[in-house]
């Protein structure tokens, strides 16, 4: 089977790297032949992370993809990741059902919203459905959570399959120390992204008053938490596992809104694959991923966010690590790669033979 996927981004990108690269050994171990073209480079990253200028990578991924729409018919499926052309209409995707080259799209975030909640009225109105509509054109839909599955499934979609983001259970083993002198509680994400701790920011000024207590943020920008209790450590794709092995405990605060209803919950299963226990806003699949008193605790508001983490720093090594065990075997079952490879592969076959018959 030869396979043209349109990922979102490369290596760099967290979303495609974990949705899609890490399959790439498998799938060609099952005689898939895939050709991976993004449509944002690793520059385009970069610059984002960093604040800086990015049209002349949107430019250039636009006009690429573009020219790869007209060589889609020398592939029998095309994946797609989240949409061809953000902030424009389906035509392309159109395009493909009228050349009759069928195509898998997935989801793990709800994009959806960036169109139909969108502030300006000329968004909503023109592309409010859109995503729906490469929904309902699709083969299939893959999704990460229940909440995208419902919305694949309300567009019409032919075969709505949820996939979770896992990791390579191989890559990531527990190494934490049995009785640190010092507890770490620590976070993984992006410059983007750690918006989400500083609400939390009292609640770790006042428990380091009462323990040996340091708060890290892997994959943040250091300027954002100067003066604050939260430590920005740099992330790298080499040394993201062992950053997370550091950690006694991992934690994924948010706010609870439909965009956050369709995250994927990726840094909960890091941290579990560490065996790491944790403590998440009760928010979307998170509320599936943490099971309350046996891999971690669940806490909503700024108060239930303190007691749980005094909890937790209360615990002891063994009840740490106790939950953490709990975590892990929750990967190894349902969040890994290994457990979800052959389950993706199915869905991409699948796709293909209901476009045949």
């Amino acid at each position: 089977m030869k396979v043209l996927l349109l990922s979102r981004y490369g290596p760099l990108g967290a979303s495609s790297r974990v949705r899609f690269l890490q399959y790439l050994p498998y799938f060609s171990s099952q005689g898939i032949d895939m050709a991976v073209k993004p449509l944002f480079s690793d520059a385009y990253v970069q610059a984002l992370y960093s604040g800086n200028s990015k049209w002349k990578e949107v430019v250039k991924g636009y006009f690429y993809r573009l020219f790869l729409l007209f060589t889609a018919r020398k592939y029998d499926l095309v994946i797609i990741e989240k949409e061809l052309f953000p902030f424009m209409p389906a035509l392309a995707e159109r395009f493909l059902r009228i050349i009759r080259v069928p195509y898998l799209v997935d989801y793990d975030d709800a994009i959806f919203h960036n169109y139909d909640r969108h502030k300006n009225p000329v968004v909503r109105r023109l592309l409010g459905k859109k995503i729906d509509t490469v929904m309902r054109l699709s083969s299939a839909v893959t999704v990460g959570n229940s909440y995208l599955a419902e919305r694949a499934n309300k567009a019409g979609a032919i075969k709505a399959e949820i996939i979770p983001t896992v990791i390579d259970a191989e890559r990531y083993q527990c190494q934490r120390e049995a009785t640190p002198e010092v507890i770490t509680v620590g976070w993984i994400g992006t410059p983007q992204t750690s918006r989400y701790l500083k609400p939390l920011l009292p609640v770790f000024e006042s428990l380091q008053k009462k323990y040996s207590v340091r708060f890290v943020a892997i994959g943040a920008n250091a300027n954002d938490f100067v003066g604050t209790p939260v430590e920005a450590w740099p992330w790298t794709e080499i040394t993201e596992v062992s950053s997370i092995q550091q950690l006694d405990i991992g934690i994924m605060p948010l706010t609870d809104s439909p965009w956050e209803r369709g995250k994927c919950g990726y840094k909960l299963i890091q941290y579990m694959a560490c065996a790491i226990p944790v403590v998440a806003s009760p928010v979307g699949v998170n509320c599936e991923i943490v099971r309350e008193g046996e891999n971690g605790m669940l806490a909503g508001s700024i108060d239930e966010w303190s007691s749980a983490l005094d909890a937790m720093l209360k615990a002891g090594p063994e009840r740490l690590e106790e939950m953490g065990r709990v975590g892990r075997k929750s990967v190894d079952d349902w969040y890994s790669l290994n457990r979800q490879k052959s389950r993706f592969l199915e869905v991409m076959r699948e796709s293909l033979k209901g476009s045949l018959s």
